[in-house]
């Protein structure tokens, strides 16, 4: 288990922990590979992604602890990732677009302009037919993964910051500010708000029915989602929570906090005494100002076949539309794709070394 952490300062911490009696935190590497401070950290079964205000992607193959390149689609901080099993990721950017990426070849099968303003934040649904993402244009908007096309846009009163499915793809949330609405996926319409006092800065869920909210305060809270009501609150921190993230590991439920006094802990939930604060296992301080988090396991639980099958799928259908170009291993991704919505091309970053001479030829023969 490696438990990760992204800062303002560029560096991307690496934490060895040992489950026991008493769980251990041994640091393992301290990686700067961007330019500018970490946006997001993504993982899957092999590798971790992070994006950075650079507006890069750094790959990273956690079994042979080695650095694979970078993708650099985006023109803008990357603002969120997210993988779906081992053969997929999505990324959201300032510059608007989402990106489908195949994890294989790191090819980049879609890009779409998704938001007329920033993308925010981003979630797949459990089946990987669908996604969610909301921006700074006053949208969620739902996506076709096998087709990769919108599907549907909901106009929302205030720009939203975070979106989420649960587990089981009945219901997501999405927040804005300090509020939380609870939508299910039969009506998709409200079926619940929650409201806090300070601004929501992360959001888990625990389980289908339990949801962990942290925002700008040191406290943390376990919210029902059928009543809306708080069922556990618990002081995590000194100073603000920046994000919480969470996994379930032999049968108990994990909770991991990051905060800007530079601390990362984790904590073991007990459902069945929710009225009792979660126990203390480990903790570390980073003395760094934390911005993202992430836990990489050696051994994630695999996505359902019939899921997998629905996002190659979608594979399939972008790959038909523009053949992949061969790269060798992996290496700075360069795709020119056209985008969809909004009538909008999409705008490319050149870099590789054939662009460039291929410009120069045609300087020449003019």
């Amino acid at each position: 288990m490696e438990l990760l952490g992204g800062c303002y300062e560029q560096i991307l911490f690496g934490f060895a922990v040992r489950p026991g009696e008493k769980w251990e935190v041994v640091p393992d590497f301290t990686h700067h590979a961007h330019s500018a401070s970490l946006s997001a950290i993504a993982v899957n079964d092999r590798d971790v992604v992070t994006g950075s205000r650079d507006e890069t992607i750094q790959i990273y193959d956690m079994k042979k602890k080695t650095e694979h390149g970078a993708l650099m689609q985006h023109n803008g901080t990357i603002t969120c990732l997210e993988f779906y099993g081992s053969t997929h990721l999505l990324s959201g950017a300032e510059d608007g677009f989402m990106c489908i990426w195949n994890t294989k070849r790191w090819e980049c099968l879609k890009s779409i302009k998704a938001h007329k303003g920033h993308v925010t934040s981003l979630s797949i649904h459990p089946s990987g037919k669908l996604a969610l993402s909301v921006g700074t244009d006053k949208t969620l908007r739902t996506w076709n993964l096998v087709e990769g096309r919108s599907a549907f846009i909901k106009n929302l009163k205030q720009n939203a910051h975070l979106v989420r499915w649960s587990p089981s793809g009945e219901m997501y949330i999405v927040v804005i500010a300090n509020k939380m609405d609870m939508y299910k996926l039969e009506t998709a319409s409200v079926s619940g708000t929650i409201v806090t006092e300070k601004r929501i800065s992360s959001v888990q869920f625990i389980t289908d029915t339990i949801v962990a909210v942290a925002g700008d305060e040191e406290f943390v809270r376990l919210f029902d989602c059928k009543s809306a009501k708080c069922v556990c609150e618990f002081k995590a921190h000194e100073n603000r929570i920046k994000e919480i993230y969470s996994f379930e590991m032999e049968g108990s439920h994990i909770l991991v906090t990051a905060s800007n006094d530079g601390y990362i802990k984790m904590w073991r939930l007990d459902l069945d005494k929710m009225t009792d604060s979660p126990s203390l296992l480990c903790e570390v301080n980073t003395k760094a100002r934390l911005t993202c988090l992430a836990v990489w396991l050696k051994r994630v639980s695999e996505t359902k076949q019939t899921a997998n099958e629905a996002m190659v799928s979608s594979a399939q259908v972008c790959e038909a539309e523009e053949p992949l170009i061969k790269k060798k291993k992996i290496c700075w991704i360069d795709c020119d794709k056209s985008a969809e919505g909004d009538g909008q091309e999409a705008y490319t970053k050149r870099k590789s070394a054939d662009v460039q001479q291929k410009k120069k030829k045609l300087q020449k023969l003019k």
